[in-house]
């Protein structure tokens, strides 16, 4: 038995440190908590000053009872979750739950695995921090306490089996708040003008815009007419040194949203694959605000920039952490050695190894350094001047490794120009030819929609959660079905060009596709009917400030500056008297919006949030008549669909042709939409809109399914047609009238007979069946 016992949280840590200790050391995974509080109500005792009760959870009981024995047979037990406030909780739930004693348990830190860290943390033990606990057990019995409290009211109030969390319900209100800006904006159109020119002893082409853009197109056009005459001459010319300076190393937060630009991952598939790298010795720590890299790092980046590079790419930066909250002293997210510069390991692992790897040494590298030139071009018969930027780069120090993305939502480019690298030899007073102008009609935009990544930023940037919160929280909110992260098609709009060239002036319309959206975070119905409800009777929970202000709270608790308990009631009672009171006096909320009168019944249209979802009703409950129901299509909503969008969707069953001289009709069932064809059922693609099925269409889903049906029939028994070998999802098997039946193992399927089939059909018949899952 060896004499130490090291608990990491995660089995692939344990094995990566094991190699790096000797045969005293045994190293064992708790897979992350060991304990957790009751799931019943009684979890915490608000009464007795937030008192806890917690629980080992049935798939951990063999971990701890494994883990128990370990600990009373070893010398030394040592504690090595991470070092942040849940590592330290894991801590102290293992010290409590496994019976230990502070004489023979040391708790030890690092932030990197590597051989050097894990040696020294052994060197340098501490306890466990009671701060950084109080701190984690503060959140968690603040977020419970939340949770267990607000959601009976939401099943009450709006929708049974409902559930509100505190950081989630400011998240959905970015959300919400985003899409009605969205809704609210009215785009406003102007008009750009790009000018082609070259001068008199050159072919090549440059680009100059106007700063100012026309309101109306009879300024533009009159500019464009003072134009045909004009003598063009270069007013101004100017040239400077400009320099760009490389980004920051990754905290979580930037790596989240640059790999989410880079690489496209979700905020989650980050942080999986940055903790697969982190426990296999690849990075440090992945959770971390701060910007900060230790001398040893700094130090390996120079020496590997020195040698890869050349010395004059090497610039020493120490950068500092903005956030104020920035939770313990952690380093940025770097790769352990800079002279790897890429890894083995999955597709996945290799590109995000990259990206960290190619930001943390661009930080430590030389500015980029350019020579920008302005060109400043008169016009003969107007006041305005257009403008000519050139660029040219003179070192390219960072960028010869790295170039930092930005959430692109600007305007794509449609005057078929590029932006010029280098501007022909050009001197002051010039006389330069126009070749063509045009003036662009272009739509001013409304905000962007939230990625999953700026919605990280914006979190980061209103001070609410803090880096291991922000892909649960994300997660949540999706898993709730309060957000959809989705992609939409953009809507066609036309746009007016002038074209000056040759003396005339011609007027085009073009066509562009505009709000299309890949990726972006949309709220569903249900989400902003729970989003209202809580803006509307618990302003705190949902409030920006208060909700930064708490994270506040749990950083001192966190620095010793806060007792924990009293920080609890502050929050709770006035918390809980609010519930207290919205149970009690809040109405139901539905968001139900009244659309108008029906023309065919003149009964009452109203749109409103249903037992199953939204939904359209023609006509009211209390009416002898009863109601007409409808759901909403994807995309819609109740607060945005019109009253002809909601009598459209009545118009399901519809009747979509004849095929083999029978009818063919589309409707939407329980399970989802389908035609109807012959007393046969065949369920609609995913992704065809049921409204959108015509003849040809539904001709073809039929002949597709059944082609399938006919592929997945490997044999067929002449004595009885209700009985055949089908190929199904999990490999063949035989459907005998209503029995599905498994063939043994190593059967050849070609050699099955017909009395096989009656055999194995009599004995499944035999089988005591499985009880369906029922709720507990």
């Amino acid at each position: 038995m060896a004499k130490n016992l090291l608990i990491v949280e995660s089995p692939a840590k344990a094995k990566t440190i094991e190699g790096y200790l000797g045969k005293d050391f045994l190293v064992k995974s708790s897979y992350g908590h060991i304990r957790d509080l009751v799931k019943t109500d009684d979890a915490i005792d608000t009464a007795n000053n937030f008192k806890q009760q917690y629980e080992v959870p049935a798939d951990k009981k063999a971990v701890v009872s494994e883990l128990k024995k370990l600990a009373k047979a070893a010398e030394t037990v040592w504690l090595a979750s991470d070092e942040d406030r849940e590592g330290e909780a894991i801590s102290w739930h293992l010290y409590e739950t496994l019976g230990l004693h502070d004489e023979k348990t040391k708790r030890i830190v690092f932030h990197e695995i590597t051989k050097p860290a894990i040696l020294k943390a052994i060197e340098t033990p501490r306890g466990i921090d009671f701060n950084l606990v109080n701190a984690q057990q503060a959140r968690r019995v603040l977020d419970r306490l939340v949770g267990f409290e607000l959601s009976p009211v939401l099943w009450k109030k709006v929708k049974p089996s409902l559930s509100a969390g505190r950081v989630q319900s400011v998240a959905v209100r970015l959300i919400v708040d985003r899409e009605r800006e969205i809704n609210r904006f009215k785009a406003e159109a102007a008009f750009k003008i790009v000018a082609i020119f070259h001068t008199d002893n050159s072919k090549e082409l440059f680009k100059a815009e106007l700063p100012q853009r026309f309101a109306s197109v009879m300024d533009a056009e009159r500019f464009l007419a003072d134009c045909i005459p004009a003598d063009f001459v270069v007013n101004g010319l100017e040239t400077k040194p400009s320099k760009r300076n490389p980004a920051a190393p990754f905290t979580t937060s930037t790596l989240q949203q640059e790999a989410s630009r880079k690489l496209g991952f979700s905020v989650a598939r980050t942080m999986s694959v940055a903790q697969r790298l982190y426990e296999a010795g690849r990075i440090t720590y992945m959770r971390t605000d701060s910007v900060n890299l230790s001398d040893t790092a700094l130090q390996g980046a120079e020496q590997e920039i020195r040698s890869a590079y050349g010395d004059k790419y090497h610039k020493r930066r120490q950068y500092r952490t903005k956030s104020a909250g920035a939770q313990e002293a952690h380093e940025a997210i770097r790769p352990t050695y800079f002279d790897r510069h890429s890894i083995d390991g999955d597709n996945a692992e290799r590109r995000l190894y990259e990206l960290i790897w190619k930001r943390a040494i661009a930080s430590q590298m030389s500015e980029a350094e350019f020579e920008k030139t302005t060109a400043k071009i008169g016009i003969s018969t107007r006041a305005e001047e257009l403008v000519a930027n050139g660029e040219v780069m003179r070192f390219d120090g960072f960028l010869k490794v790295y170039f930092e993305s930005t959430d692109d939502e600007h305007e794509p480019n449609l005057d078929n120009d590029t932006d010029n690298a280098l501007l022909p030899p050009l001197q002051k007073n010039q006389r330069i030819q126009l070749k063509s102008m045009t003036a662009t009609e272009r739509f001013s935009r409304p905000a962007a929609r939230y990625t999953e990544a700026s919605l990280v930023k914006k979190l980061e940037e209103l001070g609410i959660g803090r880096p291991s919160t922000y892909a649960p929280t994300i997660s949540t909110i999706q898993n709730r079905g309060y957000v959809v992260k989705e992609d939409r098609d953009g809507k066609p709009r036309d746009y007016r060009v002038l074209e000056l060239g040759g003396g005339t002036i011609a007027t085009l319309t073009k066509t562009e596709i505009t709000g299309a959206e890949r990726s972006k975070l949309f709220p569903t119905d249900i989400g902003v009917v729970v989003n209202d409800f809580l803006v509307e009777h618990f302003k705190g929970i949902v409030d920006f400030n208060f909700t930064a202000k708490v994270e506040k709270e749990f950083d001192e608790i966190a620095q010793g500056m806060k007792e924990w308990t009293d920080m609890l009631h502050s929050f709770y009672g006035p918390f809980h008297n609010e519930v207290e009171t919205t149970i009690k006096n809040a109405d139901r909320a539905t968001n139900e919006r009244e659309l108008g009168m029906d023309p065919e019944t003149g009964k009452r249209v109203s749109v409103r949030i249903g037992r199953f979802g939204p939904m359209v009703q023609i006509g009211m409950a209390d009416e002898e008549e009863k109601p007409r129901f409808a759901s909403l299509r994807p995309g819609q909503m109740i607060e945005t669909i019109t009253f002809e969008e909601a009598l459209e969707l009545f118009k399901l069953p519809k009747k979509v042709g004849e095929f083999e001289e029978k009818e063919m009709t589309v409707a939407i069932g329980r399970f989802g939409p389908y035609i109807r064809h012959n007393n046969a059922f065949y369920s609609l693609p995913k992704g065809v809109d049921p409204h959108d099925v015509t003849t040809d269409s539904a001709i073809e889903i039929i002949k597709d399914k059944r082609q399938k049906d006919i592929e997945k029939i490997v044999k067929i028994f002449d004595e009885n047609p209700d009985a055949r070998i089908e190929n199904g999802r999990w490999g063949p098997f035989i459907r005998f009238g209503k029995q599905n039946i498994k063939i043994p193992k190593g059967t050849e399927v070609q050699n099955i007979t017909y009395a096989d089939v009656l055999k194995w059909a009599e004995a499944d018949e035999k089988k005591p069946k499985k009880k369906g899952r029922g709720k507990k």
